[in-house]
């Protein structure tokens, strides 16, 4: 029983220590969202923005460690990949667009987006497969006008 009490003493000495350790959640400003019709920019912000902007809204497990650990982590490598804060950047290089909008596409197309875990916690991700194939159309409609406009 007393080794039993140490070790839940010992846990919840850690769980507190660990809740010491400075985790970055920042929303940086703006610097330009993608043109597009208020369905698509309805349906991103809904299932993307949390980890694809400086929009993320931080849910309350964001706040503690190590869930916070791992949502900081999530959103930092999911906007150094697409960032729809910073379109301005891509759309000044075509080729970077085109390829944007693609991975975009493949990637909805592919049900990798929004991730499962992600989904089974923000129910408003949930795109139906109508919405997810405008979507999908969206993308590569605006891949290949980026392409044409070369």
């Amino acid at each position: 029983m007393r080794v039993v009490k140490v070790a839940l003493v010992s846990v919840a000495i850690l769980f507190t220590a660990i809740q010491l350790i400075p985790v970055a959640r920042s929303n940086p400003p703006e610097a330009g969202n993608p043109d597009a019709p208020a369905a698509i920019v309805g349906f991103l912000k809904r299932a993307c923005y949390d980890c694809h902007s400086n929009q993320t809204r931080w849910p309350w497990y964001s706040f503690i460690a190590p869930a916070s650990w791992l949502v900081s982590r999530h959103v930092a490598e999911a906007r150094r990949r697409l960032n729809f804060s910073e379109w301005e950047a891509y759309t000044s290089d075509p080729d970077t667009a085109a390829h944007k909008l693609a991975q975009i596409a493949d990637q909805v197309a592919s049900g990798k987006m929004a991730p499962w875990y992600y989904r089974v916690m923000h129910r408003d991700a949930r795109l139906n497969p109508a919405q997810r194939q405008e979507l999908i159309r969206w993308a590569h409609a605006s891949s290949a006008a980026v392409k044409s406009s070369d």
